[in-house]
């Protein structure tokens, strides 16, 4: 049976505990078999045979290309009450530099934000609600294809998910390596900034290095976007909020070509925000920026302003409960209630939007390895994955209670 260092309670935990090989073994399969968004093909074949073992009382596949949904009945029905719980299933394009046995098998891609490890402790969920039904209700567990870039849960919402499983709330957790083990943490508000990509684009006139007063110098023109970005946040933005603005590659040029001043140059980057007045305010002033100072040596440029994820922000009754929840299993002291919210994004975001529900933090400490999130020496830690699986099933069962007579 799983002994972790820390104290845990709870029924579901001491139940879950009892198959934790099962879920090591399940997540440390999906380690080595890594895909990306709208690839989980091997994942979600593993998802759907561990879900028929576990014995949920409908699998749907195919929701948001390859996401799957399980449904798992309570008891009593009388309720008619539904809840949602998610796990992401991709992975990253990154070479894994690890060297254990469950190592990715495929170059170039790995689990390195620990997705492997959300949908086994879902799984593991899965397993300890059907074979209890402690709870009065619907279950509706969300296996999510896509989260890192692609927008998966965007998709399957596209593909109906909410008016086939019309849950009243929903939730979903990542683990964070910032946080030790046996702990959990949230926020009843922002948890997670929105993510926007922008693409500067800058056009001017090439030339020779040598007569550089001949040309429309679009290397220069960057660089005085590049800093002057920098002033939005600083002076454009109240201290109280926050934003980020990064412009993180620029290509122009040739390496090779020493003496050749380019005639085009692009800027990718991004920006972070919580707040949309924030958001829009950042876009204007990027737009203005570029134009000014491009006007001002000649050249033009363009800003191509993308939104990728809103910001994820919890509602606050959902939130407070999800707490009460976490603290029912690792006592008062080990549940983080104002966690400090994080300027990476999180496409659950799109769930928020149209349902109430709440984003968890999961503590998993970093390891050997000391590694975070997005590191090619990340891996996720098995020891959690009992404490996952007991918390998502604890939020159904705490949620849609059993009515006693």
């Amino acid at each position: 049976m799983h002994n972790p260092r820390w104290k845990v309670g709870g029924r579901a935990f001491a139940h879950i505990a009892q198959f934790h090989p099962e879920l090591t073994a399940l997540r440390r399969d999906l380690h080595a078999h890594p895909e990306l968004g709208f690839e989980e093909v091997y994942t979600g074949r593993r998802v759907k045979e561990a879900l028929q073992l576990c014995g949920v009382d409908e699998i749907h596949e195919g929701i948001g290309r390859t996401g799957l949904v399980a449904v798992v009945r309570g008891r009593s029905q009388s309720s008619g009450s539904m809840v949602g719980l998610r796990a992401d299933m991709d992975a990253l394009p990154i070479t894994e530099h690890n060297d254990f046995s469950w190592k990715s098998c495929k170059q170039g891609l790995m689990h390195g934000c620990g997705h492997d490890g959300h949908t086994a402790m879902l799984v593991g969920a899965a397993r300890y609600l059907a074979e209890t039904r402690n709870f009065d209700g619907t279950a509706v567990l969300i296996f999510q294809p896509g989260e890192e870039g692609f927008a998966g849960a965007r998709v399957m919402m596209e593909d109906g998910l909410f008016e086939r499983f019309p849950v009243q709330s929903v939730f979903a957790m990542h683990n964070w390596p910032a946080m030790k083990p046996g702990t959990v943490g949230i926020n009843p508000g922002p948890m997670m900034a929105a993510a926007d990509r922008i693409t500067i684009e800058i056009n001017g006139r090439g030339g020779h290095g040598a007569h550089a007063y001949q040309t429309v110098d679009v290397v220069l023109v960057a660089a005085h976007i590049i800093t002057a970005a920098q002033s939005i946040v600083s002076r454009n933005v109240r201290p109280i909020d926050s934003a980020v603005v990064s412009l993180c590659a620029i290509q122009a040029g040739d390496l090779g070509a020493f003496s050749v001043l380019p005639g085009s140059a692009t800027l990718v980057g991004t920006v972070r925000t919580f707040d949309p007045a924030v958001q829009e305010m950042v876009e204007q002033r990027l737009k203005e920026l570029c134009s000014a100072i491009a006007l001002g040596f000649g050249a033009t440029a363009t800003l191509h302003y993308e939104r990728m994820y809103p910001a994820t922000i919890n509602t606050e009754s959902e939130a407070v409960f999800a707490a009460d929840v976490a603290e029912s299993l690792v006592g008062a002291d080990h549940v983080v209630r104002d966690l400090e919210p994080s300027m990476g994004a999180e496409d659950f975001s799109f769930m928020l939007q149209t349902r109430p529900g709440a984003y968890l933090r999961l503590g998993q400490g970093t390891g050997a390895s000391g590694s975070a999130l997005h590191n090619s020496r990340y891996d996720f830690n098995d020891e959690v994955l009992p404490l996952g699986s007991a918390l998502h099933a604890s939020l159904i069962e705490q949620a849609m209670p059993l009515q006693t007579p």
